[in-house]
């Protein structure tokens, strides 16, 4: 099943050289999900992973994704690749990010159904680029988030300075506790590869519902 390209209202963000992409991970509520995506944002992350406390499906209005114009990202954790695509099909998802211990060849299927794959990366004391080596021909980004005991949102960084020799042509997106507390080092950050920055639990009211004022403020600091 390929995901037909007439039903996506939105295409995934290429880098941009003037500034970095911003994706907003974790909306549930119908809502806050329209509230953010009237915001300077990218990207929209809809989780699918059904032990996270940010599960989406439940709240999710499918109509209303469908016919956002903005980037809307699935996440998923260990899912079936044939899941994948009828959910993404099912909620008009223009991307997928896989959180868990998905294969190069998972990600390599997903692609060729036409789903462009963000491949989420646990950082702790290492990079291991021989790893990464792999899964680069068939993600469009990699995401490095910290590494913990929940697939995403634990609310910690790692040390980005781990970044510093990243060589692969693969773009990524940096996640791990980030907000309006380090915007400001963020705004000034520059690494080999770096496109834009993931944000979720360090700008929430509660689990899935996102603090449109945090986030302007974020935005503000980060980009002047």
């Amino acid at each position: 099943m390929t995901m037909p390209a007439d039903l996506r209202t939105a295409v995934l963000p290429a880098p941009r050289p003037d500034r970095p992409l911003l994706k907003v991970c974790g909306l549930k509520y119908p809502a806050n999900v329209a509230a953010v995506a009237t915001l300077p944002v990218d990207m929209l992350g809809f989780i699918f992973a059904p032990k996270s406390p940010r599960y989406a499906p439940t709240a999710l209005d499918a109509a209303q994704l469908r016919t956002l114009p903005i980037a809307k990202v699935g996440v998923f954790v260990d899912e079936k690749p044939a899941v994948v695509r009828r959910t993404a099909l099912h909620f008009g998802l223009t991307a997928v990010q896989l959180h868990g211990q998905e294969t190069p060849e998972e990600c390599a299927e997903l692609a060729a159904a036409g789903l462009p794959v963000l491949k989420a990366i646990g950082v702790g004391e290492v990079l291991n680029l021989e790893q990464l080596a792999a899964y680069a021909p068939h993600c469009a980004y990699f995401v490095f988030d910290t590494a913990g005991p929940a697939a995403g949102g634990n609310g910690v960084s790692f040390d980005w300075e781990l970044l510093r020799g990243y060589s692969l042509p693969t773009p990524y997106l940096l996640a791990g506790g980030l907000g309006p507390a380090n915007a400001a080092a963020l705004r000034h950050l520059q690494l080999p590869g770096l496109a834009g920055f993931d944000v979720n639990s360090r700008v929430e009211q509660a689990p899935g519902l996102k603090d449109t004022g945090l986030l302007q403020s974020f935005i503000g600091e980060l980009r002047g």
